[in-house]
């Protein structure tokens, strides 16, 4: 009520000063009858007053309402601001857990490697497919044009990179796991005897590495140990498998048993003089498989043999661990460093 008695005594006062303020008459200098005359405000000079306050007003509102809304904003950007301020809040926190969550799946991926897949003899992860991340240079094309585009991108390309990363992680647990429930057949199969009874290890002639060859006389790597024996001794099977060769040859290796143990190791046996299995037969660890001999490349009855991994060849005399003692293998170790000639 009183800003309603305050608007009308406003008005009055423009409009009729005198009814107000009697007492304050105003008077001006005739200079032609040299006397002070009452002055009046007429009609148009009122009209004028109040056009200039209502515009003065009205400017000085403007300028009040920007400068309140430029400084302190409307109750609605207050609110909104207060949303924005919580969304960053939460952005920063969303983002130091991704930090995390990398760090976290990072250590994952090392274990894995590192740990996991050495103890099951598996091939660690290529970075290049751990890494790879969603194909499509427009995937985030739709994130562009707004103020806070590149630090929504970046969230959303790091969530696509963690989401890649664990598919892939969750593949290889799922072959680790099935590599350990597969654990006693892989120790069974894995080569871990010597393929012909030799207690005191005389009958190992030669031993893998670089040795000089018995036609060529030059240094040759040689891929396999040769036990010197008669000719129609017995060759065991070192591990469980499936014959995966039977090969009779005048030449190289001469009459040859591969056997293939799975998990990427295959046996050699060469120079053989009779065959005790047949190709594609399923054998066990100490079966009885050939007879030794002298065919092939030659110079003596022996057996020449090999392991290999994943088609490398690799030295035999780490797979003799189920007969030897430790000081058996440091033994062979010595014995194995000796420059001998090969017997093929």
């Amino acid at each position: 009520m009183q800003i309603y008695v305050k608007i009308l005594f406003l008005w009055i006062k423009i409009l009729h000063p005198e009814v107000i303020f009697m007492a304050k008459q105003k008077y001006v200098f005739n200079q032609k009858t040299l006397t002070y005359e009452r002055y009046f405000v007429n009609w148009k000079q009122r009209l004028l007053r109040l056009i200039y306050f209502i515009l003065t007003s009205g400017a000085l509102a403007v300028a009040f309402v920007v400068i309140a809304y430029r400084f302190f904003g409307s109750p609605k950007e207050r609110v909104q601001q207060r949303e924005l301020e919580y969304m960053k809040l939460q952005y920063e926190i969303l983002t130091d857990r991704l930090v995390k969550m990398e760090k976290v799946m990072s250590d994952l991926q090392e274990r894995d490697d590192n740990i996991y897949r050495v103890i099951f003899e598996a091939e660690p992860i290529p970075s290049s497919v751990r890494k790879a991340g969603y194909g499509g240079a427009d995937r985030y094309e739709n994130l562009k044009g707004y103020q806070n585009s590149s630090t929504v991108a970046d969230v959303a390309k790091k969530l696509d990179r963690i989401a890649s990363q664990l598919v892939v992680q969750s593949k290889s647990y799922d072959e680790v796991f099935d590599l350990a429930k597969r654990k006693n057949e892989m120790l069974t199969s894995i080569p871990a005897i010597r393929p012909v009874k030799d207690k005191d290890f005389r009958r190992i002639s030669s031993y893998f590495g670089y040795r000089t060859d018995p036609f060529y006389k030059v240094k040759k790597l040689h891929e396999g140990v040769d036990f010197s024996t008669p000719a129609g001794t017995d060759v065991f099977a070192t591990g469980d498998g499936v014959v995966e060769t039977v090969e009779k040859s005048y030449y190289g290796y001469g009459n040859t048993v591969i056997i293939n143990h799975g998990f990427g190791y295959k046996t050699v046996y060469s120079h053989l003089s009779a065959f005790k299995v047949k190709q594609g037969e399923k054998i066990k660890r100490g079966q009885l498989i050939a007879k030794t001999g002298n065919t092939g490349k030659s110079t003596s009855p022996h057996l020449h043999y090999e392991v290999r991994k994943n088609n490398v060849p690799i030295n035999p005399i780490h797979f003799f661990f189920n007969d030897l003692t430790p000081e058996d293998y440091d033994l062979i170790l010595e014995l194995s460093s000796a420059q001998t000639q090969t017997m093929d």
